[in-house]
C-alpha cells in the first residue's frame, strides 16, 4: 500500500449506496420522455418520500424491505403528480434494480482496491437490490462485501446499522472509513464513531445534528487523497460506466 508518511489508514472503506455510489435519478432519467416536465419533480418527491418512509417505519417499529419502501414512495409520488400509468410505474421499479453508478464511483473504488483497502457497501437497500446494482454497474470486482439493514430490521440512522460495518470489518469504529453523500447519514455515522467522509455532491450546508464528518469532499475522486493514498491506478483497472 502506497501512502503518505504519517497518515493513519482505515482498516476498510465502507460506502453508502444510493446517492453515493449509485445515481438514484437514473431510472427517471431513462423514462424522461414519458414524464415530460414532471421528471425533475418525480426524482425529488420519490427520493424524499423514500427516506421519510424509512425513518417513520423505524420509529414505528414497522420494518419492511427497501423494495416495498421504494415502491410505496413511488406510488405516493406518482399520485401526488397526477401520473396514472401502471406500465411506467413498473418500468421505473425495474430500472431501480439496475440503477446506474456515478462515474467517480468506479474510479475511487479502483484506487482503493489497487492500494489494498477493503471496500464494503452499507445500505438501506436489500442484499438482492444492492447485488443487482453492483453487477449491472460492473463494480463486482471492486466490492468485498455488501451489508444490508435487513440483517437488523431497522433503517439508518439507527446505530445498529453502523454496527454492521464494525462487525463485518472486525475493527474498531474509528479505524473504519465511512463515505456517504447524504449529510444526515454522514453525521449519524460520525456520531456512532466511524471515520466519516461526506461526499457533499450538492454543496449543501452543514447539518445541525450530532457527529461531525472528518472531511467533506465534492466527489469520490477526492477520497483517495483524504485517505493518504498515493498509488497510481491503471485505467484498465477502472470499469467503464
Amino acid at each position: 500500500m502506497n501512502t503518505r508518511p504519517g497518515t493513519t489508514f482505515a482498516a476498510a472503506c465502507v460506502f453508502d449506496a444510493y446517492g453515493t455510489l449509485f445515481d438514484f435519478s437514473g431510472p427517471v432519467a431513462r423514462c424522461a420522455a414519458s414524464l415530460g416536465g414532471n421528471a425533475g419533480a418525480l426524482v425529488a418527491l420519490w427520493r424524499d418520500k423514500q427516506l421519510q418512509y424509512t425513518w417513520l417505519r423505524s420509529l414505528q417499529g414497522h420494518y419492511v424491505p427497501f423494495t416495498r419502501v421504494t415502491a410505496d414512495a413511488l406510488d405516493y409520488a406518482l399520485d401526488a403528480l397526477g401520473i396514472d400509468d401502471p406500465s411506467l410505474r413498473d418500468e421505473l421499479l425495474t430500472l431501480y434494480a439496475v440503477v446506474p453508478a456515478f462515474p467517480d464511483a468506479a474510479r475511487a473504488l479502483a484506487h482503493l482496491k489497487a492500494a489494498g483497502v477493503r471496500t464494503f457497501i452499507l445500505s438501506n437497500g436489500t442484499s438482492a437490490m444492492l447485488e443487482s446494482a453492483v453487477r449491472a454497474a460492473g463494480l463486482s470486482p471492486l466490492i468485498d462485501g455488501v451489508l444490508s439493514v435487513e440483517a437488523v430490521g431497522v433503517y439508518k440512522p439507527d446505530p445498529r446499522v453502523y454496527r454492521l460495518a464494525v462487525d463485518a470489518v472486525g475493527a474498531t469504529a474509528g479505524r473504519i472509513a465511512f463515505v456517504s453523500a447524504n449529510g444526515w447519514d454522514a453525521y449519524a455515522a460520525a456520531a456512532f464513531g466511524l471515520q466519516t467522509f461526506w461526499c457533499n455532491r450538492a454543496g449543501q450546508p452543514s447539518e445541525r445534528l450530532p457527529g461531525t464528518p472528518a472531511r467533506q469532499i465534492l466527489s469520490l475522486d477526492g477520497l483517495p487523497e483524504c485517505l493518504g493514498l498515493t498509488n497510481e491506478v491503471p485505467t484498465t483497472a477502472i470499469p467503464e460506466i
